[in-house]
């Protein structure tokens, strides 16, 4: 059974003081920050590019995971490894030739994450699972921070889960979108082991040390229960 682990976003971090909150993801323990890359054409917003992840990489030597939100991910995939992702994760729907996309990725050195959008089904990449690190479910449409967890999504993970397990692929299964302490129970419950979270880490009155811990907690007892 994997670690669950939580991983802050920092779509939802404060640019102005970027350093700042990094020290204090790092201060919280936690092992990897979740970069969001968006186009503005995939996704109806814009966000930053490899210039944002080598200055964020120059911060910290925590694991970077950069979702390319992005139309014709291959084009910009070393570009994001040179700049310091240790993860590129692209989405299906974006790439007709996934495991050229997935072999392209593999060669860069990086480990390999697939996502999917609310809509997408598992079939996508029921016939590349054993080739991928991570596959991460979108819990809510991709775009925007803050937005309402899309609870149809639970018997997805689930599902997701259990094709991994069939498949034999000792993989991990992400949750990004709407994750809180409400939420993470839910999803882990279903099986998945890390959580992206913006909002909640970053943009509480919680301190970004106690927000991670109160995420961690709620996971964990999650899965202890639904262990028992």
């Amino acid at each position: 059974m994997r670690d669950i682990v939580v991983v802050p976003s920092l779509l939802s971090a404060d640019f102005g003081n970027l350093a700042s909150d990094i020290r204090a993801a790092e201060e919280c323990g936690v092992s990897a920050l979740h970069c969001d890359i968006m186009d503005g054409h995939f996704v109806p917003n814009i966000t930053f590019g490899p210039m944002i992840v080598a200055a964020v990489r120059s911060l910290t030597d925590l694991r970077l995971r950069v979702h390319l939100m992005i139309e014709q991910p291959e084009q910009f995939i070393e570009r994001f490894v040179e700049a310091g992702a240790n993860e590129i994760i692209v989405h299906a729907e974006t790439c007709p030739r996934l495991h050229r996309t997935i072999q392209q990725i593999n060669e860069s050195g990086a480990a390999v994450g697939v996502a999917l959008n609310p809509s997408t089904p598992l079939c996508a990449i029921e016939n590349v699972i054993t080739d991928i690190d991570t596959l991460l479910i979108m819990t809510v449409n991709p775009g925007f921070g803050g937005q309402t967890f899309i609870e149809a999504m639970v018997p997805k993970i689930a599902r997701a889960r259990a094709m991994a397990d069939d498949a034999g692929a000792d993989i991990d299964i992400a949750v990004d979108g709407g994750m809180d302490i409400e939420t993470v129970g839910r999803v882990v419950n279903a099986g998945a082991n890390v959580i992206v979270a913006g909002s909640s880490v970053f943009g509480l009155r919680l301190s970004v040390t106690q927000a991670c811990q109160a995420l961690t907690v709620a996971a964990q007892a999650a899965r202890d229960a639904g262990g028992a």
